[in-house]
């Protein structure tokens, strides 16, 4: 099973939403597709309509997948990673910039809805469960609640690599990754008896406290 790296990050100072957005969509994906291993590249945007309320937490999320965790390892080691890296620096903030590296379970197979929406929620757990037991509780018994939210298209669960775990503590323990049809089938689904079933469980598996959510537009790069 292939490993992904999640990347999220705010953009430089002084850069356009519509400028930063084109330019990591239009130009960054040239250095970026010139390392070996990469599988599969997404980027998620996040909606321009939500800059008029507030600043998100992050700009968007990049997914780079690879066949294993040494193939990501090897990514970085590449010669080419310095020019991957310079161009970053062209729009990205590099002091916020974070990683996890995880595998993806999938709980409702549905297809992405092409112009439909993309919530990524950056998942915490309980400061008092061990690792394995808030995977297992995420995975077997809240996924199978949450995918009964009507009108939810496609469900998939992106879990930190234990592995990942011995080096430093990880910025997220995973994120849950949702597709809806609209923003207007969003907010149907958070009026539903499922959608409140699926929040009255997540204090049995996550840390208490905000939720940093993003809702964003998905763009396929490659795979």
């Amino acid at each position: 099973m292939m490993v992904k790296s999640v990347v999220f990050f705010k953009r430089k100072a002084g850069i356009p939403v519509d400028e930063f957005q084109a330019y990591w969509r239009t130009r960054h994906p040239d250095v970026v597709l010139k390392l070996p291993g990469v599988r599969r590249y997404v980027q998620s945007h996040t909606l321009t309509s939500i800059y008029a309320k507030r600043e998100p937490v992050y700009d968007g999320i990049a997914e780079l997948w690879a066949d294993d965790l040494g193939a990501l390892r090897a990514m970085v080691k590449d010669p080419h990673d310095p020019a991957v890296k310079a161009d970053e620096a062209q729009f990205i903030d590099g002091a916020s910039m974070r990683a996890i590296v995880t595998r993806e379970h999938v709980i409702k197979d549905g297809s992405a809805p092409a112009g439909g929406i993309k919530s990524v929620e950056f998942v915490t757990r309980r400061p008092d469960l061990t690792i394995e037991s808030f995977q297992r509780h995420w995975r077997e018994v809240h996924g199978p609640i949450a995918a009964t939210i009507p009108v939810l298209r496609r469900y998939v669960q992106s879990h930190t690599l234990l592995e990942t775990y011995a080096r430093r503590p990880p910025a997220y323990d995973g994120a849950a990754i949702t597709w809806f049809e609209s923003t207007a089938a969003m907010r149907h689904s958070a009026t539903t008896s499922e959608y409140a079933r699926t929040r009255a469980d997540e204090p049995n598996f996550m840390a208490p406290g905000d939720v940093s959510t993003i809702l964003t537009t998905e763009h396929v790069i490659l795979g």
